[in-house]
C-alpha cells in the first residue's frame, strides 16, 4: 500500500522523553532516553504500517505567526528540560545520518508543515498517517488520512479516523479550530470564552457548525447566560479560530522523490553506537548475535513486503 508517514518530530521527542527513565546516559553522562525512546517509535509505526514515504517535520526557534497574533500563544509551558533540550540535535544528526527527510520552516510550526504535506499528497497515495501526540492535528484526518497517537509508553498507540474524531469531540476534523475556539485550549494557554466548556461548545457546535455561523446568530441561542459570553468575547473567539487552524499551504518542497523511503541508511548504525545504544541499534538493523552482517530495514523490506492493513 503507498503510505505517506508524516511525524511530528517535537511533539514525539517530547513524549519518548518523558515515558522512559531519566536514567539512560553514555558511560560520560551524556543523556540518551529520549533518543532511544524517540527511534523506538520509528522502528514500531515503519514495522506496523510500511510507509513507502517518511517526513518528520520540527519547530524552529522563530516566532511564528500565531505568536505575533497573541503573545500569550503557548506561554504557559514550562521550560524544556535540559536533559531533554540536549537530546533534540542529537536526534537529527542520527536522522541525516539514516537517510530521513526533516523538514522545518522558520515562521511555522510543524503542524503547518505537516498540514501542507497532508494537502498535497493526500490524492497520490492511497493512505497518510500522521504520527504526534498533538491533538490539534486531528483536523486534517480524512477518508485516507488518519492520525496515530500515542497511548502508553513509546509503542502503543490510538488511531484516529473522522469518526473516531467526531465520537470523542462530537464535531467532524474540519470542525476542530471551531471546537478550540470555544472549548479554549490550556496548552495553548487561551480560553477564549470563559463559561462555555467542551459539552455547551458539543451542544452551540451541533446546531451552528460554524463559529462564524454562530456568532452571526448569537440571539438564536436558548441560553441567556451562552449569548452574553459569546458577545462579550466574540473578537477572541474569532481570534483563536485562526490560531488553532493548521496552514496547508507552506512553500516547501513536498515531491514523491524527495519523501522516498527505503529503509535506514548504514550510517545510522554507527550513529546510534556512538551514543551506546547497541541494543537498538541492532533492533533498527535486524542484527542477531548469529549474523555477523548487518542488515538494514531496507533489504528486509525487500524480503517482506507484506503490508499492514489500519483496520
Amino acid at each position: 500500500m503507498k503510505t505517506l508517514l508524516l511525524i511530528d518530530g517535537h511533539a514525539m521527542i517530547h513524549r519518548a522523553f518523558h515515558a522512559l527513565p531519566d536514567t539512560m546516559a553514555t558511560k560520560k553522562g551524556e543523556p540518551t532516553g529520549a533518543i532511544y525512546g524517540f527511534f523506538m517509535m520509528l522502528q514500531k509505526v515503519i514495522g506496523d504500517f510500511k510507509p513507502s514515504h517518511l517526513a518528520i517535520a520540527f519547530d524552529t526557534p522563530k516566532q511564528t505567526f500565531r505568536k505575533k497574533l497573541y503573545k500569550g500563544y503557548q506561554a504557559k509551558r514550562p521550560p524544556m528540560d535540559s536533559a531533554l533540550k540536549q537530546q533534540i540535535p542529537n536526534i537529527k544528526d542520527l536522522l541525516d545520518e539514516g537517510g530521513v527527510v526533516r523538514i522545518e520552516k522558520p515562521g511555522f510550526e510543524a503542524d503547518d508543515v505537516i498540514g501542507t504535506l497532508v494537502e498535497k499528497n493526500k490524492k497520490k497515495f492511497e493512505r497518510v498517517l500522521i504520527l504526534t501526540g498533538d491533538r490539534d492535528l486531528l483536523q486534517l484526518t480524512e477518508a485516507n488520512v488518519f492520525l496515530i497517537a500515542p497511548k502508553q509508553g513509546v509503542t502503543n498507540f490510538d488511531l484516529f479516523t473522522p469518526r473516531e474524531v467526531e465520537k470523542k469531540y462530537g464535531v467532524t476534523p474540519e470542525h476542530i479550530p471551531d471546537y478550540k475556539a470555544l472549548a479554549g485550549d490550556s496548552s495553548d494557554n487561551y480560553n477564549t470564552a470563559k463559561g462555555i466548556g467542551p459539552k455547551t461548545t458539543q451542544s452551540l457546535l451541533s446546531k451552528h457548525k460554524t463559529i462564524e455561523e454562530l456568532l452571526d446568530n448569537i440571539e438564536s441561542v436558548e441560553n441567556p447566560r451562552w449569548q452574553s459570553i459569546l458577545r462579550e468575547h466574540k473578537e477572541n473567539i474569532i481570534l483563536f479560530k485562526k490560531i488553532a487552524t493548521i496552514l496547508r499551504d507552506v512553500e516547501i518542497d513536498s515531491s514523491e522523490k524527495r519523501l522516498a523511503f527505503d529503509g535506514f541508511a548504514e550510517p545510522l548504525q554507527d550513529g546510534l553506537k556512538r551514543f551506546e545504544l547497541f541494543a537498538l541499534s541492532n533492533k533498527l538493523f535486524h542484527v542477531s548475535s548469529s549474523k555477523k552482517k548487518p542488515q538494514s530495514l531496507k533489504k528486509k523490506k525487500a524480503e517482506n513486503p507484506e503490508q499492514i492493513n489500519l483496520f
